[in-house]
């Protein structure tokens, strides 16, 4: 379970430098930018992609996957600075159930009765989570419709996993090889808008934004390399990991929210938190029965 516990703490990492960037002034699409190039490097390191008979590959999936990414990851960032982590978190992590859904409408799986209850449970904690009245930003402006960014994630997050499910489905290449053209995708898609940007003046060089970059990019590495890991330790109970990595993200997630960042949630957001977990537990062990 060591692993387990370092993929929450990477992931919540990534979501407290998020929350920091405004704070420290980071241009956060910079940022985001070179996570991607200290992610190929990592993979290469660490993963040791084979990177034959990509003539094979689905090149149209790493693409779409390679645009999604960086989008995603800048409206995490946003929904973090206007929802806070907690919330954030409880939206990523129940976008699980995105991929059930599609695979029972789409690929005819079967939709057990436990998951139905899981996903109406799911759908249940996110109404609880969403703030419904506009945040006042620091300025003393009002940002309306916070809870827009909120559902972007949640679907953001859902069809990315959809995507990346598409790709283990192609055996001819391995997984590996496949994240790292995703990565090296989204690097080169990302580092284009940037120096557009850089040219247009809309942006400058600063070397603060690619250190922050390049942690933010160790820390999201070092969520899904220790989730890996994680699953070959525990091969035979992948659902204990699956469902220890989601909670304990809404958990920390939760207490870093709470005690650092002095988040406040009404008493239906804490049940919706509560029920978040619920209905993760009930989906993660639905498989089982």
């Amino acid at each position: 379970m060591l692993y387990v516990f370092l993929s929450i703490c990477c992931s919540v990492i990534v979501s407290i430098l998020l929350k920091l960037a405004k704070r420290y002034q980071i241009d956060v699409f910079q940022a985001i930018t070179w996570n991607y190039s200290i992610a190929i490097v990592l993979t290469w390191i660490s993963l040791k992609p084979q990177l034959h008979n990509l003539q094979a590959s689905p090149i149209y999936i790493y693409t779409a996957l390679g645009v999604l990414l960086p989008l995603l990851f800048m409206m995490i960032a946003l929904c973090v600075r206007f929802n806070g982590i907690v919330r954030t978190e409880v939206a990523q992590r129940l976008s699980l159930f995105i991929p059930i859904i599609a695979a029972f409408l789409l690929f005819n799986e079967n939709l057990s009765s436990l998951k139905i209850i899981g996903i109406a449970i799911g759908f249940v904690a996110i109404i609880c989570s969403i703030p419904w009245k506009n945040k006042i930003s620091p300025n003393k402006k009002s940002v309306p419709n916070t809870w827009l960014y909120l559902f972007v994630v949640f679907i953001g997050f859902g069809l990315i996993d959809i995507l990346f499910k598409q790709i283990a489905l192609y055996k001819a290449v391995p997984y590996t090889a496949s994240l790292f053209m995703v990565y090296l995708i989204a690097f080169v898609l990302s580092l284009l808008v940037l120096v557009y940007r850089f040219r247009a003046k809309k942006a400058k060089f600063s070397w603060p934004h690619i250190f922050f970059g390049w942690i933010l990019g160790i820390a999201n590495f070092g969520n899904i390399l220790f989730y890996i890991k994680a699953h070959q330790a525990l091969a035979k109970s992948p659902s204990t990991v699956f469902s220890a990595m989601n909670i304990g993200v809404i958990v920390v997630g939760a207490l870093v929210g709470f005690v650092i960042f002095k988040e406040k949630l009404s008493l239906i957001n804490k049940i919706g938190i509560a029920l978040a977990i619920v209905s993760i537990i009930i989906i993660s062990y639905a498989n089982i029965f």
